[in-house]
């Protein structure tokens, strides 16, 4: 039975939710189906998701988050929590990466409380209602009602009191360095906070500017846990209370807006509000999701699967974050995470290319080109500000995760665009050869163990840590750059150059397991070896779950192995295999990712990390596409839900879903950086895809179901198809699938070679 919580805003269709598992719906709109608590019900031990529910606008500068858990905690807001202790701007993209810039506003009545332990309230999810534009909650301790609407730099915040003497608010700037100063004059409270987990210079700060539209009768900041009468201050953890009477139902407005330049720049930033009070802004907000959101319009299929396609779409639509404002002229320009200046151009931030590059990136290149090259722009102009590309971006160069995959997320950008850009596509092709040929300032910049990478081949295990899944990636890397020299007509040794290094994969192939396995300096594999042991040259995972990071040559992999049937076999056991993590002489802990594959009862395949999520695809290389279709539609409908906990691992800045919403429509990008889209299996009746362009895609499967997820046939633009892959450009044009679906699998289609997508090997 599909359970509908109060705090889901949904339309009102004619049929009934209660035991609705399998009726067949259309919605209304799209915003009416997302539920932004999706991903929430997590926490350090085990992630549903690892997310919480942003309040804010398509890739804004700012979100806001009911706040659960303490100052400083990375899970801001668990669903299990039954307290809020403030409404938070926040810019964290995971919990394991932490906030930056952040600080609250609380209402609290009665004897005056200000410390978040004391100010706290119960709360229900019974009295909370969430979308991604409005959030409404019942603070009970306090009896008021926190509203919040939000535009990409800005926030209305409206706040119902009861009868009171004592009605007050409450500004908490957080510790580590933070300022407030109220202005009763103006009703205005003014100050920032430097609150970070690190990847910002020394000047930052986050100014921010609160406007109310009451007279203050209480005046107060404090200093940790001293308040006093004093209307500035300056201190380690600074705040600020104003206070009034209220009468019963009194709502009390306030505007927010916050800016990374300064006061004035923050000042700015609260004119995206308008004249549009609570309800108007409200409405607007409301508009522009159902806009992004309907560009895709499904049609067909549950209303769990509509649920977890909106919700999944609007997670997908959330990061990189704008970090970018415009000045008292309209021109963009951007406060540096990288060397602490402000200047001209786009800036965007939050997201890690170890995770995005492999879907969330290639959903932006076919559904927000024009917003992408703004992203590109912005890459460029992180180059130019510290000598290298992030590869982790929080908001400037973090240490985490492995690669060099702004090689991907670069080149694809631009082989994908029709090549009619405004950005330096030169500069950013200097910064990827740069990237690849050198170690950074941090072992997650530029490249880790570089020069040894290009003298052996690859990366020596008793070198660097994670050395395969360094290998592995890199080879990728340097394909995506093979691919974007040859389209920028570079001299033909530099492409000989790249196209060579993209076969280092090979190097690490052990016949012995047919699996990857680590090397060391003296080219001699490391041992012992259990290709089911976690780490040991892999990043959050292991051999079966790395060894298919091959994503520009599955073809190559498929003959190191020993043809395509060995192949296949060897991808059917990932699914046959127990999922076990450990063995008796594993040394490290047992993190969250193993606990997730374990409990997912799918093998070996740890859907919940993202090095294995393409693998499902690549029975498509291989003559068997008819498994591929069956393991998509099973990890959709096993692996995704729209509740709380609906995802089975980190919701990594929109990657998890975005394979979900790729996977909804029938194909997946499992090498970003060519021409390709890999066919699934569609998961509904009919889809709609709006381009940016003008042009549509339209998706048919009339005879889909539960049971029909095979493809029987499939035509494109009226003509028979029997190849295993869809053409990005010939997608650009506009076109029209058509999806005969069976309940029994078709093994006579795409069997052929010329059916296969695209592999190096055969070129």
């Amino acid at each position: 039975m599909i359970k509908i919580k109060n705090s889901i805003v949904f339309a009102l269709f004619t049929f009934t939710f209660v035991s609705a598992q399998n009726t067949v719906v259309t919605p209304q709109q799209p915003i009416d189906w997302v539920n932004p608590l999706i991903g929430s019900d997590s926490d350090y031990g085990i992630s549903n998701g690892n997310t919480y529910p942003a309040i804010a606008m398509p890739w804004g500068m700012n979100f806001w988050t009911p706040q659960t858990g303490k100052m400083g905690d990375g899970w801001a807001y668990t669903y299990k929590s039954n307290r809020i202790r403030g409404f938070k701007q926040t810019h964290q993209p995971s919990p394991w990466m932490n906030d930056y810039g952040q600080f609250s506003i609380m209402p609290v009545t009665g004897d005056l409380k200000f410390k978040e332990e004391e100010r706290q309230s119960w709360f229900s999810h019974k009295a909370e209602t969430v979308t991604p534009y409005y959030y409404s909650v019942y603070l009970a301790d306090h009896n008021v009602t926190t509203e919040i609407t939000p535009t990409e730099r800005a926030a209305r915040f409206r706040f119902t009191f009861p009868e009171s003497d004592k009605s007050y608010i409450v500004i908490d700037a957080f510790d580590k360095g933070s300022y407030v100063k109220i202005i009763p004059s103006e009703r205005k409270i003014i100050g920032y906070t430097t609150k970070n987990s690190g990847g910002v210079p020394e000047n930052f700060k986050n100014y921010f500017v609160i406007i109310f539209d009451k007279d203050f009768q209480v005046n107060s900041t404090f200093s940790g846990d001293v308040l006093g009468n004093a209307l500035e201050m300056k201190a380690d953890h600074a705040g600020a209370v104003i206070g009034f009477k209220t009468k019963a139902g009194e709502k009390v407005n306030a505007q927010v807006a916050s800016s990374f330049i300064s006061y004035e720049q923050a000042e700015l930033n609260l004119k995206e509000i308008g004249a549009n009070n609570f309800d108007q802004l409200k409405e607007k907000g409301k508009e522009i999701w159902n806009k992004e959101l309907g560009r895709i319009k499904v049609d067909g299929g549950t209303p769990d699967q509509f649920g977890t396609f909106y919700s999944s779409l609007y997670r997908s639509l959330l990061f990189p974050r704008k970090f970018y404002e415009y000045d008292k002229n309209n021109k963009v320009v951007h406060y540096s995470p990288y060397n602490g200046k402000v200047l001209s151009g786009y800036m965007f931030a939050d997201t890690g290319f170890w995770d995005t590059f492999r879907a969330l990136y290639p959903f932006l290149n076919l559904m927000y080109p024009e917003l992408n090259t703004q992203m590109q722009e912005g890459l460029s102009n992180a180059f130019n500000e510290s000598g290298w590309l992030p590869e982790w971006s929080s908001p400037g160069l973090r240490d985490i995760m492995v690669g060099n995959n702004s090689a991907s997320i670069v080149s694809e950008a631009y082989l994908k665009s029709g090549k009619v850009k405004s950005y330096d596509i030169e500069n950013l092709y200097k910064a990827l050869i740069h990237g690849a040929n050198n170690a950074g300032p941090l072992k997650a910049v530029g490249r880790a163990a570089a020069d040894s990478y290009n003298a052996l081949g690859y990366v020596p295990n008793d070198e660097v840590n994670e050395s395969a899944a360094r290998t592995l990636e890199y080879a990728y890397d340097d394909f995506a750059i093979y691919q974007l020299a040859k389209a920028l007509n570079k001299p033909q040794s530099e492409i000989d150059l790249y196209k060579k290094r993209s076969l280092n994969y090979k190097n690490l192939f052990d016949p012995k397991y047919n699996l990857m396995h680590p090397k060391n300096k003296d080219g001699k594999f490391m041992e012992p070896f259990d290709p089911f042991q976690w780490f040991n040259g892999f990043t959050e995972g292991n051999s079966w779950h790395y060894s298919w990071s091959v994503f520009h040559d599955v073809q190559g992999l498929a003959n190191l192995m020993g043809g395509n049937e060995v192949f296949v076999s060897q991808l059917d056991k990932v699914f046959s295999s127990p999922p076990i993590f450990a063995t008796k002489d594993f040394k490290g802990g047992v993190i969250h990712e193993m606990r997730e594959m374990q409990i997912a009862n799918m093998g070996q395949y740890a859907h919940g990390n993202q090095p294995i999520q393409h693998m499902i695809y690549l029975y498509n290389y291989a003559g068997e596409p008819w498994k591929a279709q069956y393991w998509v539609r099973e990890t959709m409908n096993r692996m995704y839900h729209a509740t709380p906990d609906g995802y089975c691992g980190d919701e990594d800045n929109g990657q998890t879903s975005a394979w979900y919403v790729f996977s909804s429509l029938g194909f997946y990008p499992v090498t970003p950086a060519s021409d390709q889209y890999v066919i699934g299996a569609p998961l509904f009746k009919k889809v709609t895809i709006q381009l940016e362009n003008g042009k549509s895609i339209t998706i048919n499967a009339s005879q889909n179901s539960e049971q029909n997820r095979y493809i029987q046939t499939m035509k494109m633009n009226g003509k028979v198809s029997t190849k295993n892959w869809l053409s990005h450009s010939e997608l650009m044009k506009g076109a029209t699938l058509d999806f005969d679906m069976s309940s029994t699998p078709n093994k006579k289609r795409g069997i052929n070679k010329e059916d296969f997508p695209y592999s190096l090997s055969n070129e």
